[in-house]
């Protein structure tokens, strides 16, 4: 599975992804040329670290509809895309090797 992690990684899911045999992709910004660059339209996962970069969600949703959508990082998500975030957790409510492994579920 291909998953692409946006956003500065404090917590190392990108690590724990690719401890679960995945291949990911790091960009910094999840904007619409390092999504594309990342592979975007192949992935099957884009997991943001930082809600401040929400807004790639519906751009990246555009570019590959059947994209899983995960947030983890603390705060709140803004109204206009909750209803196409899979799956939101906290940081500090689960680990990172914890959220990996629901990745294969």
């Amino acid at each position: 599975m291909h998953v692409i992690v946006a956003g500065a990684d404090t917590d190392e899911i990108a690590a724990a992804i690719e401890s679960q045999g995945h291949e990911v992709t790091i960009v910094d910004v999840a904007n619409r040329s390092a999504l594309d660059e990342a592979g975007i339209e192949t992935a099957a996962t884009l997991v943001l670290t930082e809600v401040a970069q929400a807004t790639a969600i519906p751009v990246a949703k555009e570019l590959n509809p059947e994209l899983r959508t995960v947030v983890y990082a603390d705060g709140s998500l803004p109204e206009f895309v909750r209803g196409q975030v899979d799956l939101a957790i906290d940081p500090e409510l689960l680990d990172a090797d914890t959220v990996a492994e629901e990745l294969d579920a």
